[in-house]
């Protein structure tokens, strides 16, 4: 395999600070960063970004999460590895990642239960984790950037 060019980040460097600015941003709220990375690692599976599914399992892996929460997250519904408060984030992340298949595409339901859970600047970090995965995403799968290769 061969990335089709270099990432647009690298191309344009003066996107790279910004970027990483808006990851440090969403991670300053005190949530877990097992959580966050499990954010990533699922939004990174829904958009087919190797290179961040990658990058995600081996974040997990170094914090120490077990194989069954990596492996499974992509099937958190069904698994019983999860908490409740886990669930509601996994799910407003998922919601807010495929905003175009839902008529409504974040329900008051998938709202009001991550609500229950989390803080008004805990969900500003949920959104903007999942907003900066997907930034990552749609710049890493055009290119076909390769897992492990940054």
């Amino acid at each position: 395999m061969e990335a089709r060019m270099k990432n647009p980040a690298t191309i344009i460097p003066a996107a790279i600070q910004p970027i990483q600015e808006l990851m440090k941003a969403a991670q300053s709220q005190g949530l877990p960063q097992e959580l966050m990375e499990m954010i990533h690692l699922r939004v990174s599976q829904i958009n087919g970004c190797s290179f961040c599914v990658d990058a995600g399992l081996k974040s997990l892996r170094k914090l120490g999460e077990s194989d069954e929460r990596i492996g499974l997250v992509t099937a958190w519904r069904e698994a019983p590895y999860y908490t409740d408060t886990e669930r509601a984030a996994l799910e407003l992340a998922e919601a807010s990642t495929r905003l175009a298949d839902h008529a409504d595409a974040v329900s008051d339901e998938v709202w009001n239960n991550a609500a229950d859970h989390f803080d008004e600047q805990q969900l500003a970090s949920i959104l903007l984790m999942t907003a900066v995965t997907n930034l990552f995403n749609r710049l890493n799968a055009p290119i076909r950037q390769i897992a492990g290769s940054w």
